[in-house]
């Protein structure tokens, strides 16, 4: 009596099937049935293999790869350039604006020599307050990098800055040299001090010395605090480096033009002078 056996099993490459038939005799079956299952099991898991080699050459993608976070960090120049202007706003709690500055900012680090570095308007993060009598305004780079900040108070109908303070932290300056920050600060002064609902406006540098390696150079300079009319400044108030550089050739032509009209008219005194005299004779 012959059973008729069938082995079926289906990898990723082949299908073997195996039959037997009555014209074997039944002592082959043990046999065929074992040899099938070795081989099978010789080449189930190659066909495994091929598939996990298949998916391993897969490149990784651009967004798979690791990427170091970058910290920004200023450079410092060794000549001095023009500091690009920019206009920063800080609005109180009810949304309305309570300072505006207009201004360009340079940092000068004294390490051995001058080194320069100007504050980009396009970084920076414009951060504060507002009280009635009390405002800060904070101009700040990413990563606090460098920062500057202005301390405004207002006394009866007049404001201006009674303190700044300011940092920077730059690349190092040499090779071997280790990371440094500079800061330093400007207390209990009376800076830019204009009456209350005015703007105080000055296009000649204001360089103010914030430590022994820390000067702030602020070229032009438009500020307002307090009292913003729709956001706009109000009448400007002129300071006494511009006022100066406006008034001086004016009062330097005016004298000059004044002696020559006295030497003029002196000249043609005595000229007259000396007619009459030969007339008498």
């Amino acid at each position: 009596m012959f059973n008729i056996f069938t082995v079926t099993r289906q990898t990723t490459s082949a299908t073997l099937t195996l039959h037997s038939s009555s014209c074997f005799p039944s002592f082959f079956l043990p046999i065929m049935v074992l040899g099938s299952l070795l081989f099978l099991a010789v080449l189930l898991p190659a066909g495994v293999l091929l598939k996990r080699n298949d998916a391993a050459v897969q490149p990784p993608s651009d967004s798979e790869q690791p990427s170091e976070a970058q910290i920004y960090r200023p450079v410092l120049q060794p000549s001095e350039a023009v500091p690009p202007i920019g206009t920063y706003m800080l609005k109180n709690q009810r949304g309305t604006p309570c300072i505006k500055a207009t201004v360009g900012v340079e940092y000068i680090v004294m390490e051995k020599k001058s080194w320069y570095f100007n504050l980009d308007p396009s970084r920076v993060r414009t951060s504060g307050r507002c009280d009635d009598r009390d405002a800060v305004l904070s101009l700040t780079l990413p990563d606090n990098a460098a920062s500057l900040q202005l301390y405004f108070k207002k006394e009866k109908t007049l404001f201006y800055v009674t303190k700044m303070m300011a940092h920077v932290s730059p690349m190092p300056i040499c090779k071997g040299c280790s990371n440094k920050t500079y800061s330093g600060l400007v207390d209990h002064e009376k800076l830019f001090k204009t009456v209350d609902g005015r703007s105080f406006k000055c296009n000649s540098e204001k360089l103010l010395l914030m430590s022994s390696q820390l000067q702030i150079k602020l070229v032009p300079v438009q500020m307002q605090a307090f009292t913003l009319s729709r956001g706009q400044y109000g009448k400007e108030n002129e300071c006494w480096a511009d006022f100066n550089k406006r008034v001086i050739p004016i009062i330097i032509g005016a004298t000059v033009v004044g002696l020559l009209l006295i030497a003029g008219l002196t000249y043609l005194f005595i000229k007259d002078r000396r007619r009459q005299g030969y007339d008498s004779l």
